[in-house]
């Protein structure tokens, strides 16, 4: 059996945690981000801000400031990834999963699958923004030089 570089072991036990704990980042950030938004237009947080496709949109300003809400989380969960996931090469999938649920968890919420186009929009950017910056991060700290020479030399 050689050694590898980085070998990867197959843990599913840690995927699991892993997977938890970006979702819960996920809920915990965003609603810290609509906290803060709702501040500033004096408004009190609901579940609907989170969960109700039909707030996300264009036309009013709390919309537009719970779409500034999900861009600033996907911001804030790119650190995550860096933090607790430190592979760029799974970036892209922990992303789409914490995205998925976030979909299954609006489907059930809404009693139906979500329809509106600004919904669809502000989610994909959110996956694509996570994930690039994620991966530029992970791969910022892979790819770091490992120092070879740090021990003392001895005089031959």
């Amino acid at each position: 059996m050689g050694s590898h570089f980085r070998s990867y072991i197959w843990d599913p036990v840690l995927i699991v945690f892993q997977i938890v704990l970006m979702q819960c980042i996920y809920y915990s950030f965003l609603g810290l981000w609509l906290a803060g938004v709702d501040s500033l237009v004096q408004r009190r947080s609901s579940l609907d801000q989170i969960f109700s496709y039909e707030i996300l949109g264009f036309a009013s300003i709390l919309g537009r400031l719970s779409m500034m809400a999900f861009v600033l989380n996907s911001l804030t969960c790119a650190l995550g990834l860096w933090f607790f996931i430190r592979r760029g090469k799974q970036c892209l999938d922990f992303t789409v999963t914490v995205h998925f649920f976030h979909l299954i968890a609006c489907w059930i919420y809404n009693s139906h699958f979500p329809s509106t186009l600004a919904w669809w929009l502000i989610n994909l950017a959110c996956v694509a923004l996570m994930a690039v910056i994620g991966e530029y991060l992970c791969m910022r700290t892979e790819l770091r030089a490992i120092p070879v020479n740090s021990g003392p030399k001895s005089n031959l």
